[in-house]
């Protein structure tokens, strides 16, 4: 999913993880679950950031070059209003949008 068309809140919301573990039937699991999203969405977020942010890099130690280039400035105040990973973790967990499996648990089906 790209983070950058989500609907997740910008700030803190209040969520019932009672109704939310109900999939997995443990709170934590599911805390674990959402905090591991989180976890690739932060990485995702920052790699391309630092994508981003690389056009501008500068080589060279020259103090007459050192300037505040207005993009650069444009670029991080973008990402710093995207919504946090954990709350685009927990949206798209409670829109069924994560896929997850626990190995311990298949184990013990068979």
């Amino acid at each position: 999913m790209d983070y950058r068309k989500s609907n997740a809140p910008t700030s803190t919301v209040t969520r019932d993880m009672m109704k939310l573990s109900e999939d997995t039937g443990n709170v934590y699991e599911t805390t674990m679950i959402i905090a591991k999203r989180s976890n690739q969405i932060a990485v995702e977020m920052k790699h391309d950031l630092e994508k981003k942010l690389q056009e501008f890099a500068s080589y060279n130690d020259n103090l007459e070059e050192v300037f505040e280039n207005r993009e650069q400035i444009e670029i991080s105040r973008y990402y710093e209003k995207l919504p946090k990973s954990t709350l685009i973790a927990a949206q798209e967990y409670e829109e069924n949008k994560v896929y997850f499996k626990n190995p311990a648990k298949d184990k013990s089906t068979f």
